[in-house]
């Protein structure tokens, strides 16, 4: 299986702003709902925000009006456009399918610290 590779983290002051990008060969963007998630030390892995194969988007509440999931197939590249970033934003963040679970195959993801 071809895994996602998720890129565009780093260390942001709280306010600021980040894109995250999701790659990968072949049709996966074309033929899968995608997703957003992340995971908090201590905590489960959270869907944030979704897009489905109508570019219909959905977001978790934590997020909402301040995170965008968007998609160009062409490329093969999901991305993730993060604004007014708050401290509990702080996790690792993983590119899937919308439909993925815990005992899915996931990527190395790309770690995202807001703190001042």
């Amino acid at each position: 299986q071809v895994l996602p590779v998720e890129s565009g983290g780093g260390l942001v002051q709280p306010g600021g702003s980040l894109r995250l990008s999701c790659a990968a060969s072949g049709s996966i963007f074309v033929i899968n709902d995608m997703g957003w998630y992340r995971q908090a030390p201590g905590k489960q892995r959270e869907l944030v925000a979704s897009i489905n194969l109508g570019g219909r988007t959905t977001y978790a509440t934590s997020v909402k009006g301040r995170f965008t999931i968007s998609r160009d197939n062409a490329e093969n590249v999901v991305y993730l456009q993060m604004s007014s970033l708050k401290p509990e934003d702080t996790a690792v963040y993983y590119c899937n399918t919308a439909w993925a679970g815990e005992y899915d195959d996931w990527g190395q993801g790309t770690q995202v610290i807001v703190s001042s």
